[in-house]
């Protein structure tokens, strides 16, 4: 029997096979978790749902995460098919391209607000959709960060000031939401090879990095992250909330 048999979740942000979220999708699954799954648009729904069919997923659903009616609705369904949540993963995070290179100095009004919604108001709807199904029942919810929220990444510029907010955001949720019996916790994971993370101007050169300076001396995995996020979503993590866990090849305790 898997860590997670008869367990439901939720996963947002599944971009393709590549991406975290679909590793972390994987491992729940392995473990025994029934899985749901939002895309947003047309052009993600062709990529997540045969994913998603390829672990049995029933429920596979349209969710854009600034309109809070999409939010809802997802969350309806899910309380109408199962009553109840056991997990969520919040994989979700955007800036404009052209907002990720250049100086931070000259991201414009319009680009930081749109980074601030998608990448770190986002938990926060979701996460007060979720907790009513998940009271009581020892619930855990996983977000994904990164360092340039800590320090300065060049050319991360937005993304970063909404990640300090993501995880600022999930400190005080987790004093909310220890009372429900609900945990949140976030894993601030190195540099890999994703959709988004290659709209990042210069990225080679930080994977570069990572693999000369980290303590491991080498980048780490989609599957290095889905394995500390099985920890965090399991009855393993009992006693964890409101922490940043980094999955970094330990790269972040380095001072140069």
């Amino acid at each position: 029997m898997g860590l997670l048999e008869g367990k439901k979740g939720v996963i947002f942000g599944v971009a393709n096979e590549k991406s975290i979220a679909w590793a972390i999708a994987r491992i729940l699954h392995r473990e025994g978790m029934e899985l749901a799954f939002t895309y947003a648009g047309e052009v993600l729904e062709s990529r997540v749902r045969p994913l998603a069919d390829s672990l049995g997923s029933r429920i596979i659903l349209p969710c854009d995460v600034t309109d809070d009616s999409q939010i809802d609705s997802v969350f309806n369904t899910l309380k109408n098919e199962w009553g109840s949540l056991d997990a969520m993963v919040h994989a979700i995070a955007f800036a404009k391209k052209e907002e990720l290179k250049g100086e931070f100095l000259n991201t414009t009004r319009d680009g930081f607000k749109l980074a601030m919604d998608v990448s770190a108001y986002s938990l926060v709807a979701l996460v007060k959709c979720a907790v009513p199904l998940m009271e009581g029942r020892d619930g855990a919810i996983v977000t994904l960060s990164y360092y340039g929220s800590e320090k300065v990444i060049t050319n991360y510029n937005a993304m970063g000031v909404a990640k300090a907010a993501l995880e600022t955001s999930v400190r005080y949720l987790a004093a909310d939401l220890g009372p429900k019996k609900v945990r949140i916790n976030t894993i601030s994971a190195g540099p890999v090879k994703t959709l988004a993370a290659m709209g990042i101007s210069g990225f080679k050169s930080i994977l570069d990095m990572v693999e000369s300076k980290s303590p491991l001396r080498r980048n780490i995995t989609q599957e290095d992250v889905a394995k500390t996020a099985l920890y965090l979503l399991s009855d393993l993590s009992s006693g964890v909330t409101g922490e940043i866990i980094h999955v970094d090849s330990g790269y972040n305790i380095m001072g140069n």
